[in-house]
């Protein structure tokens, strides 16, 4: 079943799950764009296992509600989290200036501080 989102002003505002007559309705419309769930980080993954096929990847990433959607890259990524992130241009992801720490666990997070553009761990007060 194909998913396609609605887009305005380069921003996804619902994905729809549609029948086929609807979508062929769309077809001369800018306003849908279709997206793939088995899409992420530029890769295909195989619905069944998960893991990565050698299907074609749809538009770099899964559209979701409040996404951007670039019509020059072609491509549904995440709005930037934070001024110095960076988009990789591979897999549409944003990606921090520094890299997440080695150490992190479940029990050890972090969360990036911004004025200090870096990742602080986060603990109990």
């Amino acid at each position: 079943m194909s998913h396609f989102a609605k887009v305005e002003d380069g921003v996804v505002v619902r994905v729809y799950v549609p029948e086929q007559d609807w979508v062929d309705a769309q077809a001369d419309s800018n306003k849908y764009v279709q997206t793939s769930y088995n899409t992420r980080g530029g890769k295909h993954y195989d619905p069944d296992t998960g893991l990565e096929d050698d299907k074609p990847p749809l538009r770099k990433n899964y559209a979701g509600t409040g996404a951007v959607y670039d019509s020059v890259k072609n491509a549904f990524y995440a709005p930037q989290p934070f001024p110095s992130w960076t988009l990789n241009e591979d897999t549409c992801w944003w990606e921090a200036p520094v890299a997440y720490p080695a150490d992190a666990t479940p029990e050890k997070p972090y969360t990036w501080d911004e004025d200090t553009t870096s990742w602080v761990e986060v603990t109990e007060e």
